[in-house]
């Protein structure tokens, strides 16, 4: 089904009776904790998760609503992303295939954004005096937090001082107070290196926040890009129509249908403390330090806006779940793009926030393939970043499955031979492990758990009902499965 913005994408999610309507919740931490426990508890009940979409809240008018769990169901990904999942169920590894295939199809190609005048965006325009980030109800999310979270779903639009290209990113934002917040970005992104190129020159560096909108441009804001390539590009190529935007104050593009708007700039020197935040290793990762400062010059919105959240703490949430089944996707056409042949499936976790651990499976087809495979996921684009365990299994173990996968470990790794230290990798400030001394680098488990390569025909059968009479005892015994 096609949708134009949130607001319609609600109307359909309500269609499919995935959409739970609350009214009456505080900001103050009870919204975050709602967020969290619908997620956890019904997923560990095998049930589904629903959208919560919170209004009248505590303290604040009508209409002035939260969105959260936007994509924890299967149907609701398939929504964002332009997809047909019907009967995909439970099926990890389909939907996977599905996304993957859905990134590295060669048509249409990308889409670049079309410029309109004005858009529904642009009913209420707030500046100078008016300005006031405190008439929204922003969430106090964690018990721990430093402040209020006005961004946790929001896309956080720069363009690159050097040759001009737009760049989407998911960064935490903070509200500071009535017309200032700040954002904190982990080195190495697209937007701190935007970022970092206007301040090296002295320069102000032009931001504009997108608080709510279309969930498909947090699903492309928050994963790995090429540099040099704009979200909204791949957006329009998702949907197969341009995203329509406008040119604002500072001359950035942001969406005509988005819910909320925040435009401004960031000066060089000018900080204030930012920190700590639960974040999406279930953790305080770093603490508090002074970060740059968004001074906001015009804030937009529709009448009746909705934030778009997407708040990060222990897995499972919303987030490892969509960006495990995403990262899954990218990283097996990376290694495609490396040339690596007979990868079968990957699992990138939830357990780890879809980075820390990572599984590959592979039909062995050389001496060294294994390690070629493991060297390759441990730095390409997909996971390169923070990452901490590289699995690679034999083409019968499902990489998704987690009791397979350890099995595979306890019986086809020796310690000895098999695992692999890769050290001085990328990491960041959030890593928990991390002194604080040795922030910015991290090391890397390269894992084994195949069965040896010169051992392949001989090595142990696995003591399982086979793949045949397995059919055989489900069609006859229906009624015990």
């Amino acid at each position: 089904m096609d949708y134009k913005d949130l607001r319609e994408w609600l109307q359909i999610v309500s269609g499919f009776d995935e959409l739970k309507v609350v009214k009456g919740a505080d900001w103050n931490l009870e919204i975050g904790s709602l967020h969290e426990l619908n997620h956890k508890e019904n997923m560990s009940k095998g049930k589904l998760v629903p959208a919560l979409l919170f209004d009248e809240i505590k303290g604040y008018p009508p209409g002035f609503r939260v969105l959260t769990n936007s994509l924890s169901s299967v149907n609701r990904l398939g929504l964002t992303l332009n997809l047909d999942l019907a009967g995909a169920g439970n099926d990890q590894q389909g939907l996977i295939e599905m996304v993957r295939k859905k990134m590295a199809a060669p048509s249409p190609g990308p889409v670049p954004p079309k410029v309109v005048q004005t858009g529904p965006v642009m009913e209420n325009i707030d500046e100078g005096s008016a300005i006031d980030l405190t008439k929204f109800p922003v969430p106090f999310w964690h018990e721990d937090d430093c402040g209020r979270y006005i961004g946790t779903g929001s896309v956080t639009i720069t363009r690159d001082p050097d040759d001009g290209w737009i760049n989407l990113g998911t960064y935490r934002v903070m509200m500071h107070d009535e017309k200032s917040m700040g954002f904190y970005i982990s080195p190495g992104k697209h937007g701190r290196i935007q970022r970092e190129k206007y301040f090296s020159a002295n320069k102000p560096c032009p931001v504009t926040v997108v608080i709510g909108g279309d969930p498909l441009h947090l699903i492309l804001a928050s994963k790995e890009m090429d540099y040099g390539t704009s979200e909204y590009d791949i957006a329009g190529e998702y949907k197969g129509f341009p995203v329509e935007v406008i040119e604002g104050v500072n001359g950035l593009p942001f969406p005509a249908d988005a819910e909320l708007v925040i435009e401004g700039e960031s000066i060089p020197g000018d900080t204030k403390p930012e920190g700590p935040f639960g974040e999406w290793t279930g953790y305080y990762g770093s603490g508090m330090r002074e970060e740059p400062v968004i001074r906001v010059k015009r804030v937009l919105y529709r009448n009746d806006p909705i934030i778009l959240a997407a708040p990060p703490c222990k897995p499972p949430t919303m987030n490892s779940f969509f960006a495990g089944i995403f990262r899954s996707a990218m990283l097996r056409n990376d290694l495609e793009k490396n040339s690596i042949p007979d990868v079968r499936a990957v699992g990138c976790h939830e357990i780890g926030g879809s980075r820390l651990f990572v599984v590959i499976s592979i039909k062995q087809r050389y001496p060294g393939h294994v390690k070629q495979v493991a060297m390759s996921a441990a730095q390409c684009h997909s996971t390169g970043y923070l990452g901490r365990f590289i699995v690679v299994v034999d083409e019968d173990i499902d990489p998704t499955n987690l009791h397979d996968v350890m099995w595979a470990v306890c019986t086809r790794c020796d310690p000895e031979r098999d695992i692999d230290i890769v050290r001085n990798c990328w990491s960041g400030p959030l890593d928990p492990i991390i002194p604080p001394e040795r922030k910015g680098f991290s090391s890397r488990a390269l894992i084994d758990a195949c069965r040896p390569y010169d051992r392949l025909a001989t090595f142990p059968k696995v003591a399982q009902v086979s793949p045949a009479l397995r059919t055989a005892m489900l069609n006859k015994w229906p009624e015990l499965f």
